[in-house]
Protein backbone atom coordinates (compact mmCIF):
# COMPACT_ATOMS: atom_id res chain seq x y z
CA UNK A 1 0.00 0.00 0.00
CA UNK A 2 1.14 3.75 -0.79
CA UNK A 3 1.88 5.82 2.43
CA UNK A 4 -0.18 7.45 4.02
CA UNK A 5 1.37 10.41 6.12
CA UNK A 6 -1.31 12.71 8.63
CA UNK A 7 -0.18 16.65 9.32
CA UNK A 8 -1.33 19.01 11.87
CA UNK A 9 0.66 21.99 10.90
CA UNK A 10 1.81 24.06 14.77
CA UNK A 11 0.06 27.41 13.39
CA UNK A 12 -3.11 25.66 12.95
CA UNK A 13 -5.60 25.27 15.76
CA UNK A 14 -5.62 22.08 17.67
CA UNK A 15 -7.83 19.38 16.72
CA UNK A 16 -10.39 16.70 18.86
CA UNK A 17 -8.79 13.90 16.98
CA UNK A 18 -9.17 14.63 12.95
CA UNK A 19 -6.18 15.89 11.31
CA UNK A 20 -5.72 18.93 9.40
CA UNK A 21 -4.13 17.37 6.11
CA UNK A 22 -3.97 14.01 4.92
CA UNK A 23 -1.59 12.53 2.16
CA UNK A 24 -1.78 9.66 -0.06
CA UNK A 25 0.87 8.46 -2.05
CA UNK A 26 -0.78 5.45 -3.75
CA UNK A 27 -1.85 4.60 -7.34
CA UNK A 28 -5.75 3.81 -6.78
CA UNK A 29 -8.69 5.31 -4.63
CA UNK A 30 -11.63 4.07 -3.85
CA UNK A 31 -14.96 6.59 -3.39
CA UNK A 32 -17.57 5.10 -1.36
CA UNK A 33 -21.03 6.73 -1.80
CA UNK A 34 -22.57 7.67 1.56
CA UNK A 35 -23.65 5.26 4.03
CA UNK A 36 -26.47 5.19 5.37
CA UNK A 37 -27.93 3.95 8.58
CA UNK A 38 -29.87 1.32 6.13
CA UNK A 39 -30.30 -2.30 7.08
CA UNK A 40 -29.71 -5.24 4.47
CA UNK A 41 -33.68 -5.24 3.71
CA UNK A 42 -32.93 -0.84 3.32
CA UNK A 43 -34.81 -0.25 6.06
CA UNK A 44 -33.54 2.95 8.31
CA UNK A 45 -32.02 1.47 11.76
CA UNK A 46 -34.88 2.51 14.31
CA UNK A 47 -33.42 3.85 18.12
CA UNK A 48 -32.03 6.93 17.27
CA UNK A 49 -29.18 8.60 16.53
CA UNK A 50 -26.68 6.48 18.20
CA UNK A 51 -28.08 3.22 16.61
CA UNK A 52 -27.82 4.74 13.48
CA UNK A 53 -24.04 5.55 13.87
CA UNK A 54 -23.51 1.86 14.65
CA UNK A 55 -25.39 0.88 11.66
CA UNK A 56 -23.68 3.42 9.46
CA UNK A 57 -20.11 2.05 10.80
CA UNK A 58 -21.00 -1.26 10.38
CA UNK A 59 -21.96 -0.48 6.39
CA UNK A 60 -18.96 1.53 5.65
CA UNK A 61 -16.41 -1.70 7.20
CA UNK A 62 -18.46 -3.92 5.16
CA UNK A 63 -17.94 -1.38 1.76
CA UNK A 64 -14.70 -0.74 2.97
CA UNK A 65 -13.69 -4.74 3.45
CA UNK A 66 -15.08 -4.97 -0.21
CA UNK A 67 -12.35 -3.25 -1.68
CA UNK A 68 -9.93 -4.41 0.46
CA UNK A 69 -9.41 -1.95 2.77
CA UNK A 70 -9.29 -1.09 6.40
CA UNK A 71 -10.43 2.20 8.68
CA UNK A 72 -6.91 3.09 8.37
CA UNK A 73 -7.05 3.69 4.78
CA UNK A 74 -9.18 6.22 5.14
CA UNK A 75 -8.19 9.64 3.72
CA UNK A 76 -11.48 11.72 3.92
CA UNK A 77 -14.32 11.35 5.44
CA UNK A 78 -17.91 14.18 5.41
CA UNK A 79 -20.29 13.09 8.05
CA UNK A 80 -23.77 14.78 8.06
CA UNK A 81 -25.67 15.17 10.77
CA UNK A 82 -29.63 15.78 11.08
CA UNK A 83 -29.17 18.49 13.66
CA UNK A 84 -28.28 22.37 14.30
CA UNK A 85 -27.11 21.75 17.54
CA UNK A 86 -23.38 21.77 18.55
CA UNK A 87 -23.74 19.37 21.09
CA UNK A 88 -25.13 16.62 18.64
CA UNK A 89 -22.85 17.03 16.31
CA UNK A 90 -20.26 17.00 18.97
CA UNK A 91 -21.96 13.55 20.67
CA UNK A 92 -22.01 11.95 17.11
CA UNK A 93 -18.71 12.97 16.26
CA UNK A 94 -17.60 11.43 19.57
CA UNK A 95 -19.62 8.26 19.08
CA UNK A 96 -18.16 7.76 15.58
CA UNK A 97 -14.89 7.95 17.03
CA UNK A 98 -15.58 4.84 19.06
CA UNK A 99 -16.99 2.81 16.34
CA UNK A 100 -15.65 0.34 14.26
CA UNK A 101 -14.37 2.69 11.69
CA UNK A 102 -12.55 4.79 14.41
CA UNK A 103 -9.85 5.08 12.60
CA UNK A 104 -11.06 6.73 9.42
CA UNK A 105 -11.75 9.93 11.29
CA UNK A 106 -8.57 10.40 12.37
CA UNK A 107 -8.01 11.71 8.81
CA UNK A 108 -8.92 15.04 7.18
CA UNK A 109 -12.88 14.96 8.26
CA UNK A 110 -15.70 17.47 7.72
CA UNK A 111 -18.43 17.20 10.11
CA UNK A 112 -21.67 19.07 9.15
CA UNK A 113 -25.16 19.78 10.77
CA UNK A 114 -27.70 19.71 7.93
CA UNK A 115 -31.72 20.14 7.50
CA UNK A 116 -32.24 16.60 5.82
CA UNK A 117 -31.10 13.54 4.36
CA UNK A 118 -32.29 11.62 1.88
CA UNK A 119 -34.86 8.87 3.40
CA UNK A 120 -37.15 9.74 5.90
CA UNK A 121 -36.28 9.04 9.86
CA UNK A 122 -32.73 8.90 8.55
CA UNK A 123 -30.37 11.56 10.96
CA UNK A 124 -26.66 10.41 9.66
CA UNK A 125 -24.66 9.43 6.81
CA UNK A 126 -20.96 9.22 6.46
CA UNK A 127 -18.71 9.73 3.30
CA UNK A 128 -15.46 8.17 2.73
CA UNK A 129 -12.27 7.98 0.24
CA UNK A 130 -9.82 5.38 1.01
CA UNK A 131 -6.25 5.16 -0.65
CA UNK A 132 -6.36 0.97 -1.68
CA UNK A 133 -3.57 -1.17 -0.40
Amino acid sequence: MGNITRINPPELHKTPGYHHITVAETGRTAYLAGQCPLDKEGNVVEGGLHAQIEAVAANALTALAAVGAKPSDVVRTHIYVVSTDGVSLGDAWAKLNESVIAEAFTTASTLLGVAQLGFSGQLIEVDLTAALP
